[in-house]
């Protein structure tokens, strides 16, 4: 699981808005999560000719799904 780290800063926010913010940092981590799952599951769908004709091996699909959820190498 991601961790959602913001650089607001929270002394000058009410409560509510504070809310509102947390609100749309879940909503962003789990958007995220979405599709690295999906990502996921549609690579181990395919077949071992298929992950090779795409030059890919099973080992390399965590890797691939984080880039594509979150933008980083895992």
């Amino acid at each position: 699981m991601a961790y959602v780290s913001s650089n607001r800063t929270t002394a000058t926010l009410s409560l509510g808005n504070r809310f509102a913010e947390i609100r749309k940092d879940l909503a962003e981590a789990w958007r995220a999560h979405r599709v690295y799952r999906q990502t996921l599951t549609e690579l181990q769908g395919l077949s071992p000719r298929e992950l090779n004709d795409l030059g890919l091996n099973p080992s390399m699909l965590h890797s691939i799904a984080l880039e594509a959820a979150y933008g980083k190498q895992g």
